[in-house]
C-alpha cells in the first residue's frame, strides 16, 4: 500500500513539473480578446474568423529606449499585451537599453526562463542560485554573445562600456512578470515593516526608513 502511494506522489510531482509551463495551444492559434471579460488563466480566444495579420504584429522595436532614470536602463516588453496573437504561445521578447554603466536591476521573472542577446556594447551578467548556496554566477558580455537566466532566478545586467548598449530577450512565457528586488522590498505597499525589514537586513530602522523613501 505504502508503495501504491509513493508511486501516486511520484507522479503528481513529475505531473506537475512537466506542466509548470504556459499551457501549450490546442489550435492553430488563440488570439486574446481583449474586450472578453472573462477571467480565465491567460486570455479568452477571438473568434478565428475575425483575426487579422494585426494581431500578429509589433513596431517599434528598432527604437532605442529612454534610459534618462535612476537606474540608466529601459526594457520595452513585447508580450502578450503588445501582440494578442502571442495568447497560448508561451513565448514574448523585450529590447533592453542601457546607458554607460547602466544597469538593469536585480529582478526575477516568476514565469519564465530568459535567453539574451547582445546587439551592442558590453554587458556584466549574471545570476544568484536558489538558497542555501546562492552562488552567484557571472560573466561578461560582448556583441553576439548569449546568455541565459533560469526561470524563477534572481539576476541583473550592467553595461560595462562607455557607450551605449543594447540587448534582446527572449522570455518562455506570454507573460513572464517581473519583480524588481529593491522595488518589491522597498516599495511595497503598504510598506513592509521597518522592525522586518531591520532584522531581515542587519541595518538600523533608519535606514530601512531611508531606503523606503526613494521608491
Amino acid at each position: 500500500m505504502a508503495s501504491k502511494f509513493l508511486s501516486l506522489a511520484l507522479l503528481a510531482i513529475t505531473s506537475s513539473i512537466a506542466f509548470a509551463s504556459d499551457p501549450s495551444s490546442l489550435q492553430d492559434f488563440c488570439v486574446a480578446d481583449a474586450m472578453n471579460s472573462v477571467l480565465v488563466n491567460g486570455l479568452v480566444c477571438k473568434d478565428p474568423k475575425l483575426v487579422e495579420a494585426n494581431d500578429f504584429f509589433f513596431s517599434g522595436l528598432h527604437l532605442a529606449g529612454n534610459t534618462s532614470n535612476a537606474v540608466g536602463s529601459r526594457v520595452t516588453l513585447v508580450n502578450v499585451a503588445r501582440i494578442s496573437g502571442l495568447n497560448a504561445l508561451g513565448i514574448s521578447v523585450a529590447r533592453i537599453d542601457y546607458a554607460p554603466w547602466g544597469i538593469n536591476p536585480p529582478h526575477t521573472h516568476p514565469r519564465a526562463s530568459e535567453i539574451l542577446t547582445v546587439l551592442e556594447g558590453s554587458l556584466k551578467v549574471g545570476f544568484v542560485t536558489s538558497n542555501p548556496e546562492n552562488r552567484l554566477i557571472t560573466k561578461v558580455l560582448e556583441k553576439g554573445d548569449v546568455f541565459v537566466f533560469p526561470v524563477g532566478l534572481v539576476h541583473f545586467q550592467q553595461n560595462v562600456g562607455y557607450g551605449n548598449a543594447i540587448a534582446i530577450a527572449a522570455l518562455s512565457s506570454q507573460n513572464p512578470g517581473v519583480i524588481t528586488i529593491a522595488n518589491a522590498v522597498f516599495g511595497s505597499k503598504p510598506d513592509i515593516s521597518a522592525d522586518i525589514l531591520a532584522k531581515a537586513f542587519q541595518v538600523e530602522k533608519n535606514t530601512v526608513y531611508n531606503f523606503q523613501s526613494k521608491f
